[in-house]
């Protein structure tokens, strides 16, 4: 005997509507399809191992490493007023960026620092595993600078400076770089080698007038790419290399403030009083 439901489930085939509980089989396909794509996607998602350091926080993670030097007596600028200047108030700083060009949607996913500590240089990369990390990664590096600290960068002031204090504005932070002075290497740099070679970039200036070869360095255009490609779960590989790079710069941004010490009779420097304006 047939139920009430069944009869009310003929009528509405005869009348062409179909029941809700007898699914359409193209609506079916399309379930179907969206579930393997979410399952793609989940996969290509998956969370990958960060390439080096320890974690800090959630997104968040630190690379420490110290390079054997030598000694260093108290540095005394060719361009500065002041006198001699304990080499531990220098700290070299470099960004590894989302864009190259800077502007409002660029951020910084990686701060590297160096510091003298007697006959070592100890380098310190903060970087970002998860977008969530940025807050604490720009308060990481602000509270590790000493009050008296001279921040030395290459191209600093124009690019690396600005783009942090636009970070720190809009995690609504107290930026660093106001009571500091800020030493761009840059500037003497320019005064002192343009024309010489083809162009006065760091890795240039660090090849002719260091003797250091990089060897198999990934370029820094490519340090966006490589991000984004750990963030989706692709590769931990190529930010790895990141790391690598971005601690070359700091080595070679120590290395050069000590060329230019050790040069301080050269007057082909120039008055640079400028660059060191905070």
């Amino acid at each position: 005997m047939s139920t009430v439901a069944d009869r009310l489930r003929l009528l509405q085939r005869q009348v062409g509507r179909r029941p809700a509980s007898d699914p359409i089989p193209a609506l079916s396909g399309i379930r179907e399809q969206l579930r393997r794509f979410m399952a793609r996607r989940q996969r290509s998602l998956r969370t990958l191992e960060a390439p080096a350091g320890r974690k800090l926080c959630e997104g968040l993670h630190v690379v420490e490493e110290r390079h054997a030097g030598t000694e260093g007596a108290d540095i005394h600028l060719p361009w500065s007023e002041e006198g001699a200047i304990p080499r531990q108030r220098f700290i070299c700083f470099d960004t590894e960026t989302t864009g190259l060009a800077g502007g409002v949607g660029t951020k910084a996913f990686m701060i590297g620092t160096a510091q003298w500590f007697g006959a070592e240089l100890i380098t310190r990369q903060l970087y970002l595993t998860a977008l969530a990390g940025e807050a604490a990664m720009l308060e990481a590096f602000a509270s590790a600078l000493p009050d008296d600290a001279i921040l030395v960068s290459y191209n600093g002031r124009s690019y690396d400076a600005p783009l942090l204090k636009g970070r720190y504005r809009m995690h609504r932070q107290a930026h660093p770089f106001e009571a500091r002075t800020h030493l761009d290497l840059l500037h003497p740099t320019r005064r002192a080698y343009r024309g010489v070679w083809e162009n006065c970039r760091l890795i240039t200036i660090e090849r002719h007038l260091l003797g250091i070869d990089r060897g198999e360095d990934l370029p820094g255009a490519q340090a966006p790419a490589a991000w984004l490609a750990y963030l989706r779960g692709q590769e931990s590989h190529s930010l790895g290399r990141v790391l690598e790079h971005n601690r070359s710069d700091l080595v070679t941004l120590a290395t050069l403030l000590e060329h230019f010490a050790a040069q301080r009779a050269n007057a082909s420097i120039g008055d640079g009083s400028k660059a060191m304006r905070a």
